[in-house]
Formats: structure tokens, C-alpha cells, sequence
């Protein structure tokens, strides 16, 4: 039987300099989830335009399910407008007051978050009041039924600040997080992050009650901490075109495995490698 997850959050078109991509971390993340083998509904908004029937499109040819994905009249599909660093690292300026921000919470996402193996959110999906109380009535039903609860920290100015932050690892049971936004979360929650990466993972999973913590380090690879210690894994080797989505799929591929039940240090071989293989192509998701 297929793993069932929930992804609720952002979905829009990365607007490059040389064409729209498909994109939103949680849109990335639900894709490659359901590539990957699992059962997968996204929660989110898109606007009624062509942006919006496009995207419903993409979510369609990846498998994902898209039944709680509301139509709106009177907001546009999110975008997002992108530029290439030499090195292929991304810069963002996100459109604001998209449909995403608006979708509103209502008995059948209560149901499908009821019945499912795995609760997705990150702080980006959260900017929006409709869509953050919506969230959080989803976390809630999955804490209850004792869940695994993956947050992607996405940190994306301005839409965040100490509270957010604060809040959302508060109500994950699992934290993906990248070396570039450790110390902002240090500064968020209080932490000294003077004494090493390691320190500090197992400083955040401990104030919190985490079941693990995980971060990537880009080329480098990722650190896993978990109750009894921790597992690291070296990069894998890649052909650079860009780096858009490869943190979505990496958190992807982990909650597969973990969901399957597979050791730590193949849960993070498994989403190295699969990450390394994104940014071999453009864009976040195989066309």
C-alpha cells in the first residue's frame, strides 16, 4: 500500500530569465514524493488563469492529487521571479497576496490529514493568515494521531520572523534545515551557535522534542542527528545546472524512507543522490 502524505503550502511558477518553471518548495516536495511512490495530496490555492491551469496540469502528470487544491477568483497563482547567481545559486522575489496565501481550511483536507502517514509544511506556506491557521489545524489532528510532522524551515524574506520560526519546529516532530539557515534559527530560538553544527542540532532536537533533525550542507552533503547520535553523509558528485529544488527533493526522498523504515544512513544516501541528480537539470521538477 502507498504511503500517504499531506503537503500543505506554496505551489507557483518560478518566473526565470529565459521562461516560467514550475515551482514552490511545497509543490516541489509533493511531486517528487509522488514520483518516488507515494500517495500524495497537495493543499494549496491557485488563482482561476492560465497560471493556475498549467499548474494543476504539472501536478497531474507528476501523479500528484490535487482535489484539495482550491480554485480561487480573486487572487492570481502565485510566482516568483528568479535570477542565477555564476554558480547557479538562485535569488527570489516572491510575489505577494497570491491564491496559495488564501486557500481556507474545511472538512474534507480534515479528513484526508486524518487518514494520512505524513504531514508536510514549511514557514513560507505559512504567510498567508488563511493558509497558516490551516496548517495548524492539520498539525494539530496529526499530533493527535502521533504522525510524523516534516518541517522545511524555507526561510524566504521577509515572510518570516523569530516567532515563526519558533513556532513552526515547535509543532514538527521531524526539522529539515540547510547550513545556510542555521544561524538564523539559532538567533530564533535562542541558541549559542558558537559551538559546533553538531551542538547545535542536538541543542535544537533536544529543546524541542524532536524525533530528528537534518541538514543539508549543499556540495557537502547532510547531517542527520537523531536520539541515540547522529549519521553524515559526503556529497554526491553532480553535473551543476542549478540548485532550484534540490533541498525539496532531498526531504522528499527522506520521508520515503522513513515511512519505509529504512536505516539512517541509507535515508540520507538515498536523498543525497537524489538531490545531486536536480540540480544535474533545470528547474525543480523533470519535465
Amino acid at each position: 500500500m502507498k504511503k500517504r502524505i499531506v503537503a500543505m503550502g506554496d505551489g507557483l511558477w518560478d518566473l526565470f530569465p529565459d521562461g516560467p518553471r514550475f515551482g514552490g518548495a511545497t509543490a516541489n516536495y509533493a511531486c517528487h514524493a509522488s514520483i518516488l511512490g507515494a500517495d500524495v495530496h497537495m493543499v494549496s490555492g491557485v488563482g482561476e488563469d492560465e497560471r493556475g491551469k498549467a499548474l494543476l496540469q504539472v501536478y497531474r502528470k507528476h501523479g500528484v492529487t490535487i482535489d484539495l487544491v482550491q480554485v480561487m477568483k480573486d487572487y492570481p497563482t502565485g510566482v516568483v521571479h528568479v535570477e542565477l547567481t555564476e554558480t547557479g545559486l538562485p535569488t527570489f522575489t516572491i510575489g505577494e497576496n497570491a491564491a496559495w496565501d488564501h486557500w481556507k481550511w474545511n472538512e474534507q483536507i480534515a479528513r484526508i490529514v486524518t487518514n494520512a502517514d505524513a504531514l508536510y509544511f514549511g514557514t513560507l506556506g505559512q504567510r498567508g493568515q488563511s493558509a497558516r491557521v490551516g496548517i495548524r489545524k492539520a498539525l494539530a489532528i496529526a499530533k493527535d494521531q502521533n504522525m510524523q510532522r516534516i518541517l522545511d524551515i524555507n526561510l524566504r524574506a521577509p515572510f518570516f520572523d523569530d516567532a515563526l520560526i519558533r513556532e513552526s519546529i515547535a509543532l514538527c516532530s521531524i526539522l529539515k534545515i540547510s547550513d545556510e539557515e542555521l544561524e538564523r534559527v539559532c538567533q530564533a530560538c535562542d541558541i549559542d551557535s558558537s559551538g559546533g553544527d553538531l551542538n547545535i542540532l542536538g541543542e535544537l532536537r533536544t529543546k524541542f522534542g524532536l524525533y530528528l533533525v537534518v541538514m543539508t550542507q549543499g556540495a557537502e552533503g547532510a547531517i542527520l542527528v537523531h536520539a541515540n547520535g547522529m549519521v553524515e553523509q559526503s556529497g554526491i558528485p553532480a553535473n551543476l545546472v542549478d540548485t532550484v529544488g534540490a533541498g525539496d527533493s532531498f526531504t522528499a526522498s527522506m520521508t520515503m524512507g522513513l515511512l519505509q523504515g529504512k536505516e539512517y544512513t541509507e535515508i540520507l544516501a538515498d536523498a543525497c543522490q537524489i538531490a545531486a541528480g536536480v540540480c544535474s537539470h533545470a528547474g525543480a521538477v523533470p519535465d
